[in-house]
């Protein structure tokens, strides 16, 4: 199993996992760093010798405090981690932040540089207009799309580390691109060289302030991966002892990626100005872009985001975040727990380990779901280098350099447009698309509900665990891409990270479903949340024409309880608080008008088992001499109404059967009930009851006192 390491981001290509020199590379990296005298006895290329007492080397002789790696959050270590975060965050104070203004300023009063540079790009990329101008004349733009979009991101590729990721950012933009497109530079992989170990190493010690014996051990002489940013070392700290990954930046990054974004800012502005079919503001895409990628180049910005979520979510046991050491960090150096593990894409070696790729992918999913839905800050990139498994069955998140937040409105709003989904109520998916800011507030929905009606009708058509992700993505994205959509950046990464760990979940089941894993979730969020939103989206999903629906609230305890977090407890008392609530009147008739039917088909229920438990000749005598039966229904009514108090039957049960069902959370049930609008409620229910029981009975009197009419001569 090869071993791989945190920062294999956006592709890292696996460059070397020796602990010695070649001599060529050796050979090829003559430099004044390389000629020191003191290149034999550094600690940090060649194994330390060990002392001859056999005593720990103590940590490096520095004015700052021992630092101490977090390895949990005691309190006897925060105040110790905070300082050394404080001190990491000092030596990137001069990180450079994205300004339009800024890049403009200094890259336009270098016209020679900026001319080089973009007669490159448009070489490259005016070719690739020309071929899509030949394509429109000649009729064949969809006949050679596929091969266009295959072209497209080999010159990103060939542009370097600015355009590799724009053509990932644009993966991810189904308002942008057609579907083939999409698929295409989802592809992008970093395929930059490696730079020099001794640049690489010299940043280490210009950026820390301390010599790389004092700090290592042991390093690897030559990167473990790669990617456009930076490159990683597998490392061991001296004066603990700890293995650790060590991520260098590379150098001239920030100046080469100023340079592109300039110009392509530049073209924004063409494009704004110019074309009309693109109806998404390209400047705003182009610097919400620039930002990310900025926050990219700090580290210490990435050790913050990779703090902030092992807080979040690697509070479970099958999720691992590495440890952040904040003493070897700064703006350009990372320094992060080394992880052990197989990219999750590589079935037979995963299984090799007694492992199981689906349950590693659904535990990505649900800590996903949690990203999105729960607390909003979720992972940008889950490619397979970031996901690995490890040896003991976690599920290892790298890189956190591309982060994004679901706003808090949205993460409802998402729900909701789920429960839409299911109901097929088209026009408010439409209309959700405003409160998710898919749709300026003046936009007309009533062209779109027909193109969603079209689609989903037939997608429907499957039940959830039927339905394929990516399926519902590309369809999905065909109508943004056909209609003023300006899909929200986090929006599109969501689309991604859930069709990602499909994807990966299809090497080991073709028939794997990531909506089906998904369900659970979304089932237990409704019946759970007290959010109002969401209470609302449950009452919607559950009441339909006036009436309730059972078999809705069936499958979604079904789910719901498949959810490891899943409480009865919890489920029940959102729905008593607002049943109860001053403003509930409307929910209280319709409850009051269900707990009738319900209450009707156990009394009824209970009328025909008692019938059918008599034996033949009874059954006449007691019913008035009526043999075919109790009651005057005719069978179809009598069905549903056995069926219904079945399907409250098993509702029960299901309750029943969760981990955290105890009588006594029928406590609070008993104390709502002597509220003075829950009696007038039973009041209300009990009345109903009697009133339709009483109806049935005299129908059922009438009915046996009828004279049958004489036969006809």
């Amino acid at each position: 199993m090869r071993s791989l390491v945190f920062g294999q981001s956006l592709g890292l290509t696996l460059v070397s996992d020796a602990v010695s020199f070649p001599n060529s590379r050796r050979n090829g990296l003559k430099s004044k760093f390389l000629n020191r005298k003191r290149l034999t006895t550094r600690a940090a290329l060649v194994q330390a010798r060990p002392r001859e007492d056999g005593a720990t080397p103590s940590p490096p002789s520095s004015s700052r405090p021992t630092p101490a790696p977090i390895v949990q959050y005691k309190r006897a270590e925060l105040a110790d981690d905070l300082q050394a975060e404080a001190r990491a965050l000092s030596r990137a104070v001069d990180a450079s932040i994205y300004s339009p203004e800024l890049i403009a300023r200094k890259h336009g009063s270098q016209p020679l540089k900026a001319l080089r540079r973009s007669v490159e790009i448009l070489t490259a990329l005016g070719g690739f207009a020309l071929k899509l101008g030949i394509d429109q004349r000649q009729g064949k733009l969809e006949v050679n799309m596929k091969k266009r979009a295959g072209e497209l991101r080999r010159i990103f590729t060939r542009l370097g580390p600015t355009f590799v990721k724009l053509g990932q950012g644009l993966s991810t933009r189904p308002d942008l691109c057609p579907p083939d497109y999409l698929e295409e530079l989802a592809e992008l992989q970093d395929a930059l060289p490696t730079f020099p170990d001794a640049e690489a190493f010299a940043c280490i010690e210009r950026e820390l302030d301390l010599s790389l014996e004092s700090i290592y051990s042991t390093i690897s002489p030559d990167p473990i991966a790669a990617a456009s940013l930076g490159q990683v070392y597998k490392a061991q700290l001296r004066y603990s002892g700890q293995v650790v990954a060590v991520k260098v930046q590379r150098p001239g990054i920030e100046e080469a990626i100023g340079l592109d974004f300039y110009l392509i800012r530049g073209v924004g502005k063409l494009i704004n100005k110019y074309v009309d079919f693109i109806t998404t503001d390209v400047l705003t895409l182009i610097d919400e872009f620039a930002c990310r990628v900025y926050q990219e180049l700090n580290y210490v910005q990435e050790a913050q985001n990779a703090r902030r979520f092992k807080k979040l979510y690697a509070d479970k046991a099958d999720v691992l975040v590495p440890d952040i050491f904040w003493d070897y960090t700064s703006r350009k150096v990372l320094t992060m727990e080394w992880v052990e593990g197989t990219k999750l894409n590589e079935q037979v070696a995963i299984e090799s380990q007694g492992l199981k790729v689906l349950d590693l992918v659904n535990t990505g999913i649900q800590c996903s779901l949690r990203q999105l839905l729960e607390y909003g800050f979720f992972h940008a990139d889950p490619h397979p280098g970031n996901l690995l498994a490890t040896p003991d069955g976690k599920l290892a998140f790298l890189d956190f350099g591309m982060m994004s937040e679901t706003p808090e409105e949205a993460r409802f709003a998402i729900i909701g447009h789920v429960v839409h989904l299911v109901n097929r109520d088209y026009e408010a998916m439409a209309r959700d698309y405003y409160a998710l800011k898919f749709l300026a507030p003046d936009v007309d929905v009533t062209p779109i509900v027909p193109a969603l009606r079209d689609f989903f009708d037939d997608a429907l058509n499957y039940t959830v665990s039927e339905l394929n992700f990516k399926t519902l993505v590309d369809g999905l994205g065909a109508v943004f891409y056909q209609y003023p959509f300006d899909v929200p950046a986090y929006y599109a990464l969501i689309l991604r990270s859930l069709t990602v760990l499909e994807g990966l979940a299809l090497y080991a089941d073709p028939d794997f479903k990531v909506l089906a894993a998904s369900y659970p979730y979304f089932a237990k969020r409704l019946l759970t949340d007290q959010n109002p939103y969401l209470r609302d989206a449950l009452i919607e999903l559950l009441f339909k024409d006036g009436k309730f629906r059972w078999n809705r609230l069936e499958n979604l305890l079904q789910q719901g309880s498949k959810d490891r977090d899943f409480s009865s407890k919890d489920a029940l008392q959102p729905v008593l608080k607002l049943l109860l609530d001053p403003n509930g009147e409307e929910l209280r008739l319709l409850v009051v008008k269900e707990a009738v039917r319900v209450s009707e088909a156990f009394a009824l229920g209970s009328v025909v088992d008692t019938y059918n438990s008599m034996p033949e000749f009874m059954r006449s005598l007691v019913f008035n001499g009526n043999g075919n039966g109790p009651l005057t229904m005719n069978p179809t009514e009598l069905e549903s109404t056995l069926e219904l108090r079945d399907q409250v039957s098993r509702i029960w049960s299901l309750l029943q059967s969760s981990e955290s069902f105890d009588p006594a959370i029928l406590q609070p049930i008993v104390q709502v009930l002597q509220q003075p609008e829950a009696r007038r409620l039973g009041g209300r229910v009990a009345g109903g009851v009697g009133q339709r029981l009483a109806a049935r009975f005299l129908q059922q009197l009438l009915r046996a006192t009828t004279p049958s009419p004489s036969p006809v001569p």
